[in-house]
């Protein structure tokens, strides 16, 4: 009986080994891809499950959304402006099978694709739209970049492109266009302005012209507001209507002698 008790321990200790080396454990945002002999079977999870050892091979694929920053692209834009860009891609898995089986690193090659993809959306917009219209050309790259990677069981959910710099000289460019712009816009509604001044003082002229005594009153009013001033020297505007009559009757005798 003594002889046999090595032999039990060691089998002992390896049941135990071959039962703790078959456990899995899998959390509630990953799922287990099992290989059983080379072969894929459907994925594991979550929670506790047992695996045959040596015969099966487990990958863990993580389901929760991954933000993947893509660094600063150089590009040239169509109107040909040299600008870096970034941006950050947000993606997950849907399909951890493919997400294995399909390619060997997904969060890698989607990280390639947002290069290439970022290079040449920029390299077909305009540099006003890419820094006006953002939305646009983020929802552009979001269906570039999902449609590839849709093989590889990867949703590419949200793309939002960063920071755009410009070199300097692009920067006083700008900068220059700014200013002329305000300076239009300023002469715009200066004239404008005027414009509407004009209209509004020859309304007004008419109106003093078919009512005389209006004409008498805004008379007597500047006539008061000289008087408030304590000045020297009074001047009194008289209206060139008062003359009229004068140089009527002197013209008259003139045609009269001829």
């Amino acid at each position: 009986m003594s002889a046999f008790l090595p032999i039990l321990c060691f089998l002992g200790v390896g049941l135990l080994v071959i039962f703790a080396a078959s456990i899995r454990i899998v959390q509630e945002y990953e799922r287990g891809v099992i290989f059983r002999l080379g072969r894929v079977t459907n994925p594991k999870g979550p929670g506790l499950f047992f695996i045959i050892p040596i015969v099966d091979r487990m990958v863990k694929v993580d389901l929760r959304t991954i933000t993947l920053d893509v660094p600063s692209q150089e590009a040239i834009t169509s109107d040909n402006v040299t600008v870096k860009v970034n941006a950050v891609v947000y993606f997950r898995v849907v399909d951890p099978v493919a997400a294995v089986v399909q390619i060997e690193d997904y969060r890698r090659a989607t990280w390639q694709i947002g290069q290439t993809s970022l290079r040449n959306v920029i390299g077909q917009s305009m540099l006003d739209s890419l820094l006006q219209d953002r939305e646009t050309i983020n929802e552009t790259l979001q269906h570039i970049i999902d449609e590839a990677t849709e093989p590889w069981g990867v949703k590419v959910s949200i793309v939002e492109i960063k920071d755009v710099e410009l070199n300097s000289q692009m920067v006083r460019a700008m900068a220059r266009q700014a200013e002329a712009e305000r300076e239009r816009r300023a002469k715009v509604i200066h004239a404008q302005g005027e414009l509407q001044a004009s209209e509004h003082l020859a309304q007004a002229a008419k109106r003093m012209n078919e009512e005389p005594g209006s004409m008498t009153l805004r008379y007597l009013q500047t006539l008061m507001e000289i008087g408030v001033e304590q000045n020297t020297t009074t001047i009194f505007p008289v209206p060139i209507d008062m003359f009229s009559a004068f140089i009527k009757q002197k013209i008259e005798p003139t045609t009269k002698s001829d």
